[in-house]
Parts: structure tokens; C-alpha cells; sequence
């Protein structure tokens, strides 16, 4: 199958294309070709086609790849739309819930009372609270104890 496309040339950060007609088999860089038909250059806009030859490949029946079909339609050598040439696939959304570290996360649609939220806070401070009376109180008893005095 014949395909009309670009082949990159020039020096490094420094790119310009010829527009060639090859079979698709070929390698997109320095592969055999049948004809250049024209070129372009992005870094200045610069472009030329030759029409009656492109034309002539179309009819053949050789098929233009994206970016040289926008380029076509631009010169307006054919008629149509532009195809999406930098098109992002989109990402499958994963049926899994959301974790972080085993639990799961909330929707953020679902609604949560503000009393339960309080009861919560509050059950959790007073964990706290214990916890931390504990703690103080073992510190102090350690702290307390003085060495054991021998009288003689």
C-alpha cells in the first residue's frame, strides 16, 4: 500500500520534511521512496506541494498519513475536515474503590452529618485525653521515686 508522508531531515533540534510517496512497508526514516512531492519546514512555515503530482498519487490510490492530510487540506488540495492529530487516549476509569493504606476513601457525594462527625472528634479527644493522663502520670511516679537512703 502507497502512503504520502513525511520524511524528516536536517540537523539535530533542526528538523524539515520532504513529503514522499512510499510504500508503508519502508522504514519512516531514510526508507526507499518513490517520489518527493514536495517538503516542509516547521520552523518557518515554509511549505511547497507539487498539486499535479499529489493528485496523481491520490488517484493511484496512495493514502496520506495525519499530518500530511492536514497539510493538504491547508493548501486546499482536498476538501474535508482536519483529523486530531495529537488526539490523547482516554484512561478506562478502574472499578476498584480508592484506597490510601488499606481503607477505603469517601465518596464525595455522599453526605455525612455534622453530629456524627462531632461524636467522632469527640470520642477521639477523649482518647486522647486519657491516653496523655496516663502518660503524665507515669512520668510523674518515675520522677518521684528518689534512691532508698541506708541509715546506719
Amino acid at each position: 500500500m502507497l502512503v504520502i508522508r513525511f520524511l524528516r531531515k536536517g540537523k539535530k533540534n533542526q528538523p524539515f520534511f520532504k513529503i514522499v510517496v512510499t510504500d508503508k512497508k519502508n522504514p519512516p526514516r531514510g526508507g526507499r521512496f518513490l517520489e518527493t512531492v514536495g517538503f516542509f519546514n516547521p520552523l518557518t512555515k515554509e511549505k511547497a506541494l507539487k498539486k499535479e503530482r499529489v493528485e496523481h498519487w491520490l488517484k493511484v490510490g496512495a493514502q496520506p498519513s495525519d499530518r500530511v492530510y492536514n497539510l493538504l487540506i491547508a493548501e486546499q488540495i482536498i476538501k474535508g475536515k482536519k483529523k486530531a492529530v495529537h488526539a490523547k487516549t482516554k484512561k478506562q476509569p478502574s472499578t476498584a474503590e480508592p484506597t490510601i493504606a488499606g481503607q477505603a476513601i469517601a465518596e464525595p457525594n455522599k453526605e455525612i452529618k455534622k453530629e456524627e462527625i462531632k461524636e467522632e472528634v469527640k470520642e477521639e479527644v477523649k482518647e486522647e485525653e486519657s491516653s496523655l493522663k496516663n502518660e503524665t502520670l507515669k512520668t510523674e511516679a518515675n520522677n518521684n521515686e528518689s534512691p532508698i537512703k541506708i541509715e546506719q
